[in-house]
């Protein structure tokens, strides 16, 4: 069976919950290259998997290292080395442990100990994108992660009453929706590796996360929308199931993709939208309601219209809270195929 090459972009727990998916499909690294059936489950479909991943959260145990370290925020990268792991169970509960005690009453309280392992790893490589290849090394990660810039950038944006909001946490906490993101600097630039894995991709994604803070912080990188307008990947938008406060409530799925592409200064970077079609239980929907949140609405027509073909199917997951059901979405999109 033919094997693809993927690289999937974004951030938050919708990028780790896809990797789990799409790490399946990837040889395990100690098997025998020739040993085909070292995937589960079996034949490997993937040869290379990549992870572009956002690095603007100034909150939290991430947002302390920040500043006290001046290093980059770990917390979205330390989640997806976890669902790349062999062990992932143990990794994880390695990983998210987090020291006890109010976060002023001593320096570990409140850090999680990913974070301080990456944060080590950084000051004894001096480079982060480094120490993350060296973490996801010892870890025997099932694919590469790579920070989506190494410069120091911040966010701000234009709320829709024209106000200014500095700062990631300040921007998910503000009452006001989105007009605008910018990311400062704006000229940040992508590491090499990213763009070549995309320039040599045959799947791209996108998706899901936070419409803005895991998704558009990653195409205001310089290049990269560039490079996903140029590759000859199959580049798949996979949407979010439910609208989200000050990000996207009210805006439907293609809406979603319309703020993407301004935000890529117009640039065609999509070929398919996943988008979920299945109904969702009354229970989770009066769960969601209380946030004033609902299912993004699959205007397939205008999606169409965009140039955008909507792959429709039943890809949520409900547990104790709602999330993609990251094996089926993972099978439909090394399915999927441009034809241009």
């Amino acid at each position: 069976m033919e094997t693809k090459r993927v690289v999937a972009i974004g951030g938050g727990t919708g990028l780790s919950t896809l990797l789990r998916g799409l790490k399946r499909y990837v040889q395990h690294p100690a098997a025998s290259p020739t040993d085909t059936s070292g995937c589960d489950p079996a034949p490997c479909r993937i040869a290379h998997l990549s992870a572009v991943v956002t690095v603007t959260d100034d909150g939290g145990s991430s947002g302390r290292l920040r500043d006290d370290l001046n290093m980059l925020p770990p917390g979205d990268i330390r989640n997806c080395m976890t669902a790349l792991s062999e062990d992932e169970h143990m990794l994880a509960r390695l990983f998210q442990y987090r020291f006890p005690g109010a976060k002023d009453s001593h320096d570990l309280a409140g850090h999680s100990f990913g974070n301080l392992f990456l944060a080590a790893l950084t000051d004894l490589t001096g480079d982060f994108a480094q120490a993350v290849q060296m973490a996801s090394q010892i870890i025997a990660a099932r694919g590469h992660i790579y920070p989506a810039t190494t410069s120091d950038v911040r966010l701000s944006a234009e709320m829709d009453d024209g106000t200014i909001v500095h700062g990631e946490t300040n921007i998910t906490g503000s009452k006001r929706s989105i007009r605008e993101l910018r990311l400062h600097p704006a000229d940040a630039a992508p590491l090499p590796q990213t763009l070549e894995a995309i320039a040599t991709a045959d799947l791209v994604t996108l998706g899901p996360g936070s419409l803005y803070t895991s998704l558009v912080t990653n195409l205001l990188v310089c290049g990269i929308p560039e490079a996903l307008a140029q590759t000859r990947a199959t580049r798949v938008f996979v949407c979010n199931l439910m609208t989200q406060a000050n990000e996207s409530l009210g805006l439907t799925a293609s809406q979603h993709l319309e703020k993407i592409f301004d935000h890529a200064h117009g640039e065609r970077i999509f070929d398919f939208a996943l988008i979920n079609s299945a109904p969702i239980s009354s229970k989770v929907l009066e769960q969601y309601a209380r946030e004033g949140q609902k299912p993004i609405e699959a205007d397939l027509d205008r999606i169409r219209q965009l140039g955008v073909v909507p792959v429709t199917g039943n890809f949520a997951f409900e547990g104790d809270v709602l999330r993609h059901d990251y094996d089926t979405v993972a099978a439909t999109l090394l399915d999927l195929k441009r034809t241009d």
